[in-house]
């Protein structure tokens, strides 16, 4: 969960309290920790030798957990994406403390307050991690992408690299990005716009301090190259997947068209926040032309993400294609193996099919367990994300109890309405009888306390 941040620490008593509820890992014990230490003194030997190449990599100022590297250049009228990722089963090996800690978590998990990673930080941020401390074991997934967009793997390798600069998003000149990078964005957008994608990436909320010491929930500006970057993973995932499809063995990740009743909760969502949606634009089309540094655009950007049908993960089925409706295409999961369990089995298999070798049988047997430990891993993040999400907005409230707002019903069920309130990207629910989707109400803040969030409201109108 990246999706909000607490600079100020605003939340500080909160999250120490969703810690405890959710029983974040605070550190590992002590076996992982020395089998982890032992893994980090290897050295690489089954590695070519790259680091000629300029690779560099791009994400948040503060990351140190580096999956990717990249560099990019022309092959006529495609270009080249030399997508380097950790090679983190290089440090791990089936079975050893490490990988025995590692699938029992999933997935690192993220709150504002920090993170409880999914392999220890010796490995995680220092020795398995892309920086640009030294040369670095990966595996780097060179992926061909034509003037149109499409993506094909053109070869995989295991590799020595040397980023020669961690760039950050809010800071990064185009001068020190590979000269290809915004007409590979470019070509990749396009794909998706003519293959009818709906990708969602909301920016970040942000917990912030006003001047008076009020607080206030807001989204901070997406970077340009963010969304830029998300291209490369993107694409490298995409041609992924084609590999394993052809190869009938691997690993999907998936997600179902929204259902009816979540896009016409959607639409009432769009009218609480005052955005023209026409009626028989489809909701793909509609998300494709939102601007994520208009605060309402942003909220139902937001709005969507949490809305839609969950993606989840499958191992390959003749019977049943794998399809990611967000995606528009079958999509794998390659591209963090530092962050996520099933990037490391991915990468091994494609790695070997790519070099017209069998999946190794410990991907294949992997393949087959995932799905139900990232469904618990994701289940474990979403509802942290959730509470975290309440806990904001209460803390945000704190001090308007009693003040009346105007809200528009999304959705009814057994428990009430699901009300989205106009002047806030605040989403909340209301013992209301005999109410519609789409019906304005007036709503009481009735109880916002920090101790017990979310906040609650009360029908007025």
């Amino acid at each position: 969960m990246k999706t909000l941040v607490d600079p100020n620490q605003a939340l500080g008593d909160g999250l120490a309290r969703l810690r405890v509820q959710f029983q974040v890992p605070a550190g590992f014990p002590p076996d992982v920790l020395q089998a982890a230490e032992a893994a980090a003194k290897r050295r690489p030997t089954a590695h070519a030798d790259r680091t000629d190449r300029p690779f560099v990599t791009l994400d948040p100022a503060t990351s140190t957990d580096l999956d990717q590297a990249f560099t990019i250049e022309p092959s006529g009228p495609d270009l080249l994406l030399h997508y380097a990722i950790a090679d983190v089963a290089w440090f791990v090996d089936d079975g050893d403390a490490v990988d025995v800690e590692a699938w029992r978590r999933g997935a690192t998990l993220y709150l504002p307050d920090g993170k409880a990673g999914l392999y220890p930080p010796i490995l995680n941020e220092a020795a398995a991690s892309l920086l640009p401390t030294g040369p670095k074991p990966a595996v780097i997934f060179t992926v061909r992408v034509r003037p149109d967009g499409g993506v094909a793997l053109d070869g995989a390798e295991r590799a020595i690299i040397r980023s020669v600069a961690k760039l950050a998003y809010d800071t990064v000149r185009p001068s020190e990005l590979p000269p290809g990078f915004p007409e590979f964005a470019a070509r990749i957008r396009a794909a998706e716009a003519a293959r009818g994608a709906a990708r969602v990436d909301p920016p970040e909320q942000e917990v912030a301090v006003l001047d008076d010491g009020r607080l206030q929930l807001r989204f901070r500006p997406r970077a340009l190259s963010e969304d830029q970057n998300a291209a490369l993973s993107l694409a490298t995932n995409l041609a992924i997947a084609q590999v394993q499809q052809a190869a009938g063995v691997g690993l999907f990740r998936v997600m179902a068209e929204p259902e009816a009743r979540a896009v016409n909760r959607l639409r009432q969502t769009a009218r609480a926040l005052d955005l023209s949606w026409p009626q028989m634009e489809p909701l793909a089309q509609f998300q494709r032309g939102l601007d994520p540094s208009d605060p309402k655009q942003a909220a139902f950007m937001l709005a969507v993400r949490r809305a839609g049908t969950a993606a989840s993960y499958v191992s390959f089925q003749a019977d049943e294609p794998p399809w990611h409706a967000a995606v528009a295409a079958p999509y794998a999961h390659a591209t963090a193996p530092l962050r996520r369990l099933p990037d490391r089995y991915v990468v091994s298999a494609v790695l070997a099919l790519a070099n017209g070798q069998p999946a190794p049988d410990a991907a294949v047997q992997a393949f087959e367990k995932l799905p139900e430990v990232m469904a618990r891993a994701n289940a474990l993040s979403g509802r942290i994300e959730r509470a975290v999400v309440d806990l904001a907005e209460t803390v945000m409230l704190q001090g308007h109890e009693g003040e009346t707002f105007c809200a528009i019903v999304t959705d009814t069920d057994e428990r009430g309405a699901r009300i989205q309130l106009c002047e806030l990207p605040i989403v909340a629910r209301v013992a209301a009888n005999h109410v519609e989707p789409g019906e304005e109400l007036r709503v009481r803040l009735a109880i916002a306390d920090p101790q017990d969030p979310p906040a609650r409201f009360q029908r007025i109108a």
